[in-house]
């Protein structure tokens, strides 16, 4: 037990004693793609792309809060006590995830709402106009903008960073007990974020962009992969057993087929081809991009429960 487990009983910190559900891979996946989206925005921002009105890093702020809103919701709903959750914010401790992770969320949204203030949404100005023009005089100052995409930057890779964390931190399953699930969440968060850019950009060379950088994160991603699975293969016997889970156990084929296959491969593929200008670009790669996204958290979460130590 450790200093959170008087306040609430949280399937995160004391997994033993929970089986998670699918509220979990839930809120790994949408704060992942967050964190993902204001990595992206963030870049636009300091590089000065936001001046295109067309830009998507103006549509990702408010679709960012919207959906962290849903993931913090969902992981709300796997808290045994729910009306206890507020004493996360009374303390913090520096050797618990849990409490990083709740303060990097606390501070995500003031940076989304940064973000989204330096253009404000149609509705917003109509209803509020000295705020809208507000927002005109704040885009049009560029180390404002840069020092708004700074922030998002850091904050979306701290929080896509504390997604895997909050696995690898809980040694009490050796599936989960990699340094490497940081940095894949992470990985992954981007592709997903890219992958949506992609889908609903208005203008053809940036949805080329966000797909080359889509790529560039699903090839990272595949070495990923491949380091975990071996790091986990050359490791304890507990470990061992624990990749045997997508190397001939009962996670194999939705891991190969679904993960890796349909939600990194092909699409890579096509989208290497596309960005060549060899194919057309169609929404059908950035979708199954997101789908193995949310699979990948799905099956790490559920492979990490089926794993064990041994008895000694």
């Amino acid at each position: 037990m450790n200093e959170f487990s008087t306040t609430y009983h949280n399937p995160l910190i004391d997994p033993a004693m929970h089986i998670w559900g699918w509220e979990i891979p839930v809120y790994l996946f949408l704060g992942g793609m967050v964190a993902g989206m204001m990595i992206i925005s963030g870049y636009f921002l300091y590089s000065g792309r936001h001046r295109n009105t067309r830009c998507a890093c103006y549509l990702l702020p408010g679709l960012g809060i919207v959906l962290l809103s849903l993931g913090m919701f969902s992981l709300f709903l796997d808290l045994e006590h729910k009306f206890y959750f507020w004493r996360l914010y009374t303390t913090f401790q520096w050797t618990s995830p849990m409490s990083w992770g709740s303060w990097i969320l606390l501070l995500v949204y003031p940076a989304l709402i940064a973000n989204m203030l330096l253009r404000l949404p149609a509705p917003f100005a109509e209803r509020w106009p000295a705020l809208g023009r507000k927002s005109v005089e704040w885009r049009e100052q560029p180390v404002l903008a840069r020092r708004v995409g700074i922030v998002n930057m850091v904050l979306g890779a701290m929080l896509g960073v504390y997604t895997g964390i909050l696995l690898s931190a809980l040694g009490a399953r050796p599936l989960w007990n990699s340094a490497l699930l940081g940095p894949l969440f992470l990985t992954s968060g981007l592709s997903s974020a890219a992958a949506f850019g992609h889908l609903v950009a208005k203008e053809r060379s940036e949805s080329e962009l966000l797909a080359s950088a889509d790529n560039a994160f699903l090839t990272i991603e595949l070495v990923l992969f491949a380091l975990f699975l071996v790091g986990l293969s050359t490791a304890t016997r507990a470990h061992m057993q624990a990749a045997a889970l997508f190397l001939g156990g009962p996670y194999t084929a939705v891991f190969w087929v679904v993960v890796v296959g349909m939600g990194v491969v092909i699409p890579l593929f096509t989208q290497s081809r596309a960005v060549r200008h060899r194919v057309h670009h169609t929404p059908l790669a950035p979708i199954l991009v997101i789908a193995g996204g949310l699979a990948l958290r799905f099956v790490i979460v559920f492979a990490g429960q089926a794993s064990h130590w041994l008895p000694s």
